[in-house]
């Protein structure tokens, strides 16, 4: 996908970066509304979940899902979050938590979704947009003219 955004520049996002708990998931639960996204969006798009798996249950619940799944595994769950997206570029990022606060700023575009748990003051601040849900997040990617909307100056 690419953007022409006004007084930004063309943006090209080829891969979706998720956070799991608190984006994708409640309490180690894949949103159930979510799998449908999954299956459209990687139609044009890699997808990564990359999560430090407090619940120790992302491979099961993503399991069937065209995702690719990272299991955080330094100390620093926030700077390899960051470190994931910088090696990647052409990054749509979306996270909600502490840790996600650096991730939301190096990718080329960082959304920040509130969804039941909230969200980090970190990462509203270091996002370019915020969504109420992931499903509103994941709608960007299908109806990209928001995007461009929202970030055009």
């Amino acid at each position: 996908m690419k953007l022409e955004i006004q007084n930004i520049g063309v943006i090209e996002i080829k891969n979706v970066v998720l956070d799991f708990n608190g984006t994708i998931a409640r309490d180690g639960k894949i949103f159930e509304e979510m799998k449908v996204y999954y299956k459209r969006i990687s139609e044009n798009f890699n997808i990564y979940v990359i999560t430090s798996d407090t619940h120790g249950n992302a491979t099961k619940e993503l399991q069937n899902l065209p995702v690719k799944l990272t299991i955080l595994k330094t100390n620093n769950h926030t700077k390899e979050k960051e470190e994931f997206v910088k090696n990647l570029k052409n990054t749509f990022a979306i996270g909600n938590g502490n840790n996600d606060s650096l991730m939301l700023k190096a990718a080329d575009i960082g959304v920040c979704v509130i969804n039941e748990e909230g969200a980090s003051s970190k990462s509203i601040v270091n996002s370019d947009i915020v969504c109420k849900t992931i499903i509103d997040a994941l709608g960007l990617l299908e109806n990209s003219k928001r995007i461009v909307a929202t970030l055009r100056m």
